[in-house]
């Protein structure tokens, strides 16, 4: 029976790497990754020679269907993102969907937990988090407001994923909507310039704003109304 990993990588700091994804990662015949050059440096890191198979979200039907044969002829797959967990705002749950209905129970899908930008933030964010709602990505276009008009006046924590590209004017569009909202960002997680913000909406603009804004934010919305 062939099986596939779906194994979380570091989200930035390569120390991240738990031994049991080290190991899987050197059996397997194939890596499937996002960015080739990205998962590269992770394996060279690591002294790691398993050759790496392009999938993402632009990857065609043709792709997956040479995934699916791999398979089918009892090869191992292990699936990765550029960083953090697969399946989580990126495509790795939709190649899953397609082994579950091409193979059912005949390959064998496994989980090898670790980093997360979510639970990462949730860990340090000193709210109640036992309870909270992950959005992912807001819309860049369509729906946009309507988005961030859920998220604020939910009960619960709320957690996005915002690019630097955008995280100022994502903040900005939240403070027009609600001016007293709390808020955890975090940015670069892991990595040497890791910064957390912490405080009311309007506070934490004026720090990111002063800041160099670059690099990959995750942000908890709390409601304080």
């Amino acid at each position: 029976m062939s099986e596939i990993f779906i194994i979380a990588t570091p989200i930035g700091n390569l120390e991240d790497l738990s031994f049991r994804a080290l190991r899987i990662l050197k059996w397997v015949d194939f890596v499937l990754c996002e960015d080739t050059n990205v998962t590269r440096k992770l394996l060279n890191h690591y002294d790691i020679k398993t050759s790496v198979i392009s999938y993402h979200q632009h990857s065609k039907i043709g792709k997956i269907n040479y995934i699916l044969k791999l398979l089918g002829q009892g090869k191992n797959l292990a699936i990765v993102s550029d960083a953090g967990t697969p399946g989580i705002s990126d495509p790795g749950n939709k190649l899953i969907e397609e082994v579950i209905k091409t193979f059912e129970d005949d390959v064998k899908i496994i989980p090898v937990p670790g980093p997360s930008a979510v639970s990462t933030i949730a860990s340090v964010a000193g709210l109640a988090m036992d309870r909270f709602l992950f959005l992912g990505f807001p819309p860049k276009k369509r729906k946009r407001k309507k988005f961030f008009q859920e998220a604020i006046i939910s009960e619960y924590p709320v957690v996005i994923y915002e690019s630097c590209h955008r995280i100022l004017k994502t903040l900005k569009e939240l403070q027009e909507l609600n001016n007293n909202l709390q808020l955890v960002v975090g940015r670069e997680l892991t990595k040497k310039f890791e910064t957390i913000y912490r405080g009311q909406i309007d506070k934490v603009i004026e720090r990111i704003e002063k800041d160099k804004v670059k690099g990959e934010f995750v942000v908890i919305i709390k409601n304080n109304e």
